[in-house]
């Protein structure tokens, strides 16, 4: 499978893909192309910058593909007005033509960030309960205590809230209201700085008296901002999945599902695991103890068909802790806080610069 932060190119044009395949080898790179906005979608916001064909451009816009930086329109002839009004409605930062903006594009192509991207987690519940919350809350605070500058996105419209999880109900900052009435349309550092946050360890979550929904350009943006400035992102995704937690899902460089040690858990999980697969290939599995028919974690992960990539014992401590405003593996012992810095350290070893 390619890289997904390759350049995408998003044409059935024939002869302006050969255009652009031939400015992309010469800016020194290779490109990841899609006939059509469904083939585009898993790539389009992981990608380093988009390209998308005039014969494409309202075709994008109808699938209603999130707004994002580096977005291109590009066509071989003038652009007819209809064209152009669809790509400035997409959000392209530049509509341009074929051969005279090839200079242009050659330096576009050749443009390479100074620093890695930060590394998207995804957790999601195999039901209700399962403690999805929980391990993307260890998993936030235990990269930031092992030196990485983390986002913590709460993607979990019906959850509890990860504000009220680490305590931070009272801290100041902007919710995902706000990122949405923005249209997804900010400043990846201006948005960042205007989350809450403590140290390095930045939160999006959900205001207490706003409307549970998360627009899918809002999760572009934050998945852009957080890429750019910050070494880890986790994301706590709700197990109906929306467009946002699609994005999510297909942004990120690894996911986890966490299922209760029960039967019951383990057939939902199977249906969680269902929806998922639509979306990515691979999923892994996290097995959550006490275990009431002493099922054992191998024998769910068998059952779901996925890897199993750790297990978590009770902690009845732990959840003290949480009931009186501590976070999870804020401690850095036990289970929970063994599992996240086996877990961060390996999205973070997988970490390289984009070619």
């Amino acid at each position: 499978m390619s890289d997904p932060r390759l350049p995408l190119v998003v044409t059935a044009d024939a002869d302006l893909l050969d255009d652009l395949i031939r400015l992309a080898a010469a800016g020194g790179t290779e490109v990841t192309v899609a006939p059509d906005p469904a083939a585009a979608r898993s790539r389009f916001t992981s990608a380093q910058l988009v390209v998308i064909g005039a014969d494409q451009v309202g075709a994008c816009l109808r699938a209603r593909l999130p707004r994002r930086p580096r977005l291109f329109a590009v066509a071989r002839q003038k652009f007819t007005a209809d064209v152009w009004e669809a790509a400035h409605l997409l959000g392209a930062e530049n509509v341009c033509t074929v051969p005279a903006a090839e200079p242009w594009l050659v330096d576009r192509f050749a443009e390479r960030p100074g620093r890695p991207y930060g590394r998207v987690l995804a957790v999601i519940g195999g039901r209700g309960g399962a403690g999805a919350s929980i391990l993307a809350g260890g998993l936030a605070v235990t990269a930031v205590a092992a030196g990485h500058r983390t986002l913590l996105v709460d993607a979990d419209p019906l959850g509890g809230g990860l504000d009220l999880l680490l305590g931070w109900e009272q801290v100041d900052g902007l919710r995902w209201s706000a990122l949405a009435e923005a249209g997804g349309r900010v400043d990846p550092p201006a948005l960042l700085n205007a989350l809450p946050h403590r140290g390095d360890l930045v939160l999006l979550s959900f205001a207490r008296d706003e409307a549970p929904a998360v627009p899918g350009e809002a999760m572009a943006a934050t998945l852009d901002a957080g890429r750019r400035g910050r070494d880890v992102i986790i994301a706590d995704l709700p197990r109906q999945l929306d467009d946002a937690a699609v994005l999510a899902l297909q942004a990120a460089d690894q996911a986890v599902l966490i299922v209760p040690a029960e039967l019951r858990a383990t057939a939902s999980a199977a249906r969680v695991a269902r929806m998922v697969r639509v979306h990515r290939d691979d999923l892994s599995l996290v097995v959550r103890g006490p275990s009431p028919g002493r099922l054992k974690p191998r024998e769910v992960a068998s059952a779901l068909g996925l890897p199993l990539i750790g297990s978590l014992r009770p902690e009845p401590a732990m959840c003290h802790a949480l009931e009186r405003g501590e976070a999870p593996a804020n401690a850095g012992k036990g289970p929970l806080a063994e599992l996240c810095r086996r877990l961060i350290g390996d999205l973070v070893r997988e970490t390289q610069v984009p070619a």
